[in-house]
């Protein structure tokens, strides 16, 4: 019988798939910024959608192609998907709830500070724009096609070589730059962020890392359950989205999920800080 520890050695291309998992993506998003930014954007309102989505689905079709090799990597992998167990339901409720807790918690303690309680209207619209694509449809997609390739591989992939505080830290790193050209391209959530200062610029990156740590966490909290890593990404673009929320806001969300992470990096050290996957 195969065991934790055994399959996780198992997804050992590590170079291979980052290095894949950043150059495509990075091709076709640059291409989708080039063109939102010219002409034939304004004639093909498809196009530049599309060369993204290209670019998002390539990191899962990747984790397909590395798993589909191996046996016992195809059945680790559909098996990661409704492994529930029921002493493990307070992880479940954590990635369901965590994410839209803290930011409305966030939105509380603006207020504290002299912010309008008007953040708290449930808008009808969203902060950015996704050409022929429903911005709710990539709300609900793009987790799903990336936590199919960070959970269905690139985690693990690090998880084999070193602990999970390392692998959190280095795969948030990675995250925040393979988001870059996403910038770019007109209308996209990462490019108003950056229209609007480089202090919420800075804010994504930061957010970044202990969103990581958290996921993680209940990743391996839960035998690493990839639908609790989707659901957990779901939550916090669709509820950082329905919201009148102040970038001031999402400020303090970050500042709250440092706290948090830390604290369960602190509580749970033998998670973060062993060298055994089992």
């Amino acid at each position: 019988m195969t065991t934790k520890e055994n399959i996780i050695i198992k997804y050992k291309h590590t170079i291979l798939f980052y290095v894949l998992a950043t150059i495509i993506p990075w091709a076709f998003g640059f291409a989708a910024g080039y063109v939102s930014h010219h002409t034939v954007y304004s004639e093909s309102k498809w196009a530049a959608p599309i060369l993204g989505i290209i670019g998002l689905c390539f990191p899962m079709l990747l984790t397909v192609a590395l798993v589909y090799r191996s046996p016992n990597l195809r059945a680790d992998f559909f098996g990661r998907f409704f492994n529930f167990s029921k002493n493990k339901w307070r992880y479940y409720i954590a990635a369901c709830l965590l994410l839209p807790a803290s930011i409305l918690c966030a939105m509380a303690i603006s207020l504290l500070f002299g912010y309008s309680p008007s953040q708290f209207v449930v808008t009808g619209h969203y902060t950015f724009t996704s050409g022929v694509f429903p911005v709710w449809f990539l709300l609900i997609l793009a987790p799903i096609l990336e936590e199919l390739a960070w959970h269905g591989y690139g985690t693990d992939s690090l998880r084999a070589r070193m602990n999970l505080l390392y692998t959190s830290m280095l795969f948030a790193a990675y995250w925040a730059v393979w988001h870059f050209p996403l910038a770019g391209i007109k209308g996209y959530y990462h490019a108003n962020v950056m229209q609007e200062g480089w202090i919420y610029s800075l804010n994504f990156i930061v957010s970044i890392f202990p969103f990581v740590i958290l996921m993680n966490w209940l990743y391996y909290k839960t035998n690493r359950n990839i639908l609790v890593a989707v659901v957990f990404h779901i939550t916090a673009g669709y509820f950082n989205e329905i919201f009148a929320t102040h970038p001031d806001s999402k400020c303090i969300q970050t500042l709250l999920l440092l706290i948090l992470s830390v604290s369960i990096v602190l509580k749970d050290r033998h998670l973060f800080f062993s060298r055994a996957l089992a």
